[in-house]
């Protein structure tokens, strides 16, 4: 039996949605796992305190300043990272936004702005990384979805919208890519508490309602979307491609 290889040194990585929550902790954990990797943000001062924490634990990270929805700015972005770097080896999508509304309320604005980011930036900075990656016949992508891309949720509509966009996006890139040795999945956490949802899980009512929906009775953390990450993004899930890997604590199960 071969040695499973979990190993992801040395491998150039570009991070979206760098600057805060998940995105951040995604930087952390794989720099940490050996990578070089590419903290991307609109504004790279929010990103200075992140890298200089990855070089304090000994690790390697520079900012990109890429804005996701504006196509421009994202293949600018990427054409730097490969012109320094050589090569993006594993690209986490992870910039979106995730407001809520009752679908009643929902106005032309509020639709273009998470479509924007979350399916069309997406599909963009995909489509620029993965460029590089089919010429070298080798790269991992994966996206970070949400539960709500596989199950409704209540005043998620556009949101939900967005991330089933995902899901489809995921099957179809890795049908298309999987000659050239470029696997795409896509993670799916439920709640994970982050700066972004401190307010909404501090309420004792809201945090209560959504641990009832979550089979093993707590909310999700950065370090468990992280984990799922780190072996999609390493030679061990070479055969995994097209998928999407749940980290729900059972919540799409029932």
């Amino acid at each position: 039996m071969e040695e499973v290889d979990f190993g992801i040194a040395g491998q150039v990585a570009l991070v979206t949605g760098a600057s805060r929550g998940i995105g951040r902790d995604l930087v952390l954990a794989l720099a940490a796992a050996g990578a070089v990797v590419g903290a991307a943000a609109r504004t790279t001062s929010d990103l200075d305190h992140l890298v200089a924490e990855v070089a304090a634990g000994g690790g390697t990270a520079f900012t990109v300043a890429m804005d996701v929805a504006d196509v421009a700015s994202v293949r600018r972005a990427v054409a730097e990272v490969e012109a320094v770097h050589g090569r993006i080896d594993i690209l986490v999508n992870d910039a979106g936004l995730g407001f809520n509304h009752d679908a009643l309320d929902v106005t032309e604005d509020d639709w273009d702005q998470m479509m924007a980011v979350n399916a069309r930036g997406l599909f963009f900075v995909t489509q620029a990384v993965a460029a590089g990656m089919v010429a070298r016949r080798y790269g991992r992508v994966v996206h970070i979805s949400s539960q709500a891309g596989l199950v409704g949720i209540p005043r998620h509509a556009v949101y939900a919208a967005s991330k089933g966009a995902v899901t489809m996006l995921t099957k179809v890139l890795a049908l298309e890519w999987a000659p050239f040795g470029v696997t795409v999945n896509a993670v799916a956490p439920t709640f994970v508490r982050t700066p972004g949802t401190a307010a909404r899980l501090d309420d004792p009512a809201f945090a209560a309602d959504v641990v009832s929906r979550i089979p093993v009775g707590h909310v999700g953390t950065t370090t468990d979307v992280a984990a799922a990450v780190r072996y999609l993004a390493s030679p061990a899930a070479g055969l995994v491609t097209g998928t999407v890997l749940v980290v729900d604590g059972g919540w799409t199960a029932q």
